[in-house]
């Protein structure tokens, strides 16, 4: 009779080879693609290393496990415990850089504003970084964030109460210490009443908008504290799970240690473990 174990591992590592079918498949058809963005092509690489990733890595844990292959279960715990500790530092790492910053709320407005000094100084230097800014700039610009707010033709009063995202109020936007007068969604007219440097980079330039703007910036680093805390909480609870079926293989990997001292090879029969 094969044991728990082995099973449970042979098992849990079918369901995964079969999760790693099209996610692998989806980066591929995002680097294929002719008419593709930049940021689709940009995310497919790391969507292709995670499929191949998972395909092998579960690979190696099913063959290992049902076929009594200690070579292979083994090399499926080292993997296995390098994902662990991986996704352990990203887990406290997207703790300790989003633990700073917050949106401001705007008297009488429904949206809030960001500043960019108010978040963690690495965050804060990713953006800063003109190369990087410069792909997020176009992955903004080929996703049309703005272009609801110009289609909604909301009215004044609408559009001040509306609960913007926010990159849509760092970067669709002037910010309202500015005074411009507004007209749509995405067009402010009437001179600056303020010095700040985002009055001066607003442009109703439906390229360009405040995309230029440290608003624009916060507004991007607003959204990515948002999402990796999000993620962080995933991380814990996903990490609970990669740690119990890492316990499970190191039962399935005794096994097979096992069994092969005792010359039964993955023929061998045993009680439930």
């Amino acid at each position: 009779m094969v044991r728990l174990s082995n099973t449970m591992i042979g098992i849990l590592n079918a369901i995964t080879f079969l999760l790693s079918v099209p996610i692998l498949a989806g980066g591929i058809w995002l680097r294929a693609r002719a008419d593709g963005t930049e940021c689709e092509r940009y995310l497919a690489a790391p969507v292709i290393v995670l499929g191949v990733f998972l395909m092998l890595v579960s690979i190696a844990g099913l063959v290992g496990a049902c076929c009594r292959v200690t070579c292979l279960l083994w090399f499926y715990l080292v993997a296995m415990f390098l994902l662990i500790v991986v996704l352990l530092g990203i887990t406290v790492f997207a703790f300790v850089v989003t633990h700073k910053g917050t949106g401001e709320a705007v008297s009488g407005r429904g949206f809030k504003e960001y500043r960019l000094g108010d978040y963690s100084t690495w965050l804060q230097r990713r953006v800063e970084n003109d190369r990087n800014w410069n792909r997020i700039r176009g992955c903004l610009q080929d996703a049309k964030v703005c272009k609801s707010l110009e289609d909604r033709r909301d009215t004044v009063q609408q559009f001040m109460s509306s609960d913007l995202s926010p990159i849509q109020s760092g970067c669709c936007k002037p910010p309202i210490s500015c005074g411009f007068t507004y007209v749509n969604g995405t067009q402010w007219s009437g001179p600056a009443k303020s010095t700040e440097p985002d009055c001066g980079a607003w442009s109703n330039d439906d390229g360009a908008l405040c995309y230029g703007c440290q608003s624009c910036k916060a507004g991007v680093v607003a959204t990515l504290k948002r999402n990796w805390k999000r993620s962080a909480i995933i991380n814990i609870v996903f990490l609970v799970f990669i740690v119990i079926v890492y316990s499970v293989g190191c039962c399935a990997f005794r096994n097979n240690r096992r069994d092969h001292r005792n010359g039964g090879g993955y023929k061998q029969q045993g009680a439930y473990a």
